[in-house]
């Protein structure tokens, strides 16, 4: 059986680079340089630090004087802050009834402000039963008079559409 190398995580650094020459920026920043990978990894152990491909797709590679673990630790922290501040859109779902009071109505879209408001999208789902399908216009009536109450903060993005027994419509928030 054949022994696989374990994975690296992170970019190539000191032994891992092949390439017999790289471009090298040293550790304050200032460009060297084409410089023999060699001369490259003594200039990194010599300021007790690491020499790590940058751009290691690049021809030849870019190289970086650094702490690798340090590197690694800001790159890490970076990812983390970039997930925690990337917004989730959720799909909220409003249901309705053609013949709904006026009340409950209400009740419903002040509901469906808030989601908008939170940057959430909201499905109306309009349910019919029994004699209720022979009516569909006094649901699509209702879904265009939710489209009219929500114009000024939202946008009409899936117009209704019958699915079976319910007629469905999806609006976002207008940015």
């Amino acid at each position: 059986m054949r022994q696989v190398a374990p994975q690296r995580k992170g970019p190539p650094a000191n032994d891992d680079i092949t390439e017999p020459e790289v471009q090298l920026i040293d550790a304050e920043g200032n460009h060297l340089g084409p410089t023999p990978t060699h001369v490259a990894r003594e200039m990194a152990a010599e300021a007790g630090l690491d020499l790590v491909a940058i751009s290691p797709n690049a021809r030849p590679p870019v190289c970086k004087i650094l702490d690798l673990g340090k590197y690694k630790y800001q790159a890490q922290k970076k990812a983390a802050d970039a997930r925690k501040r990337q917004k989730t859109i959720d799909v909220k779902e409003i249901k309705l009834r053609p013949n709904i009071d006026t009340h409950d109505y209400d009740v419903k879209m002040r509901a469906v402000e808030k989601f908008l408001s939170e940057g959430d999208k909201v499905k109306v789902t309009m349910r019919f039963r029994g004699r209720e399908m022979a009516h569909q216009e006094l649901g699509l009536q209702l879904l265009n008079k939710v489209r009219d109450q929500m114009g000024d903060i939202a946008k009409v993005e899936a117009l209704p559409k019958v699915e079976g027994r319910q007629m469905v419509m999806v609006i976002a928030p207008a940015k």
